[in-house]
């Protein structure tokens, strides 16, 4: 496709249709990518000098997604469920590509890891702890294992969405409703 090279390559599209792939397809390769872009690999390659450069970009694009769901949601307003709720609701749009990093190993292991993830993970441990705080959530369970109970779910669903075995109309209610469920305090008989 020689005519990437006359236009400007516009890298966030680069960047969302690599996630749109590699939520599909996690193993697709660069020339896979570059041509699901519609752009030649060579051009692809100038903008993301190999696959792990690739994923480190679509990793900063998915903390943005959460940052920005997590603030759209005012997880500190309200009921900590209701705020649960708002948040899986906004972040819903990018849950393909967080399913995608989820099993990205390479993000995870080492010094390198990025500082956003902590962040987040402080932001959602928070409103657990303050579910917990309000008697809406259990204690027994640590605001740490909720937290990673959420990423998992909602990888899980954003897998079963893709692949047709879930309405995705459905994806925040089963969510909510299976992680509240077992969070949810209840009363001693």
């Amino acid at each position: 496709m020689a005519y990437d090279c006359l236009m400007a390559v516009d890298r966030d599209h680069v960047l969302r249709a690599a996630a749109a792939l590699l939520t599909r397809k996690s193993t697709a390769t660069m020339d896979e990518v570059a041509r699901a872009a519609g752009i030649s690999r060579a051009t692809l390659h100038r903008q993301f000098a190999g696959r792990d450069v690739l994923v480190r970009a679509l990793e900063a694009l998915g903390i943005a997604e959460c940052e920005a769901a997590a603030a759209a949601a005012r997880l500190d307003d309200g009921p900590a469920q209701q705020a649960l709720r708002r948040f899986v609701k906004e972040l819903e749009p990018a849950a393909g590509l967080l399913a995608f990093l989820y099993t990205e190993n390479q993000l995870f292991e080492g010094e390198e890891q990025n500082e956003g993830w902590a962040r987040l993970d402080a932001r959602i441990a928070a409103l657990f702890r303050r579910g917990q705080a309000s008697g809406e959530f259990r204690i027994d369970l640590t605001p740490a294992w909720l937290t990673e109970a959420l990423y998992g779910l909602m990888a899980s669903g954003a897998w079963a969405v893709s692949e047709g075995r879930v309405a995705s109309k459905d994806f925040t209610h089963m969510i909510t409703e299976l992680l509240l469920g077992g969070a949810l305090r209840r009363e001693e008989p």
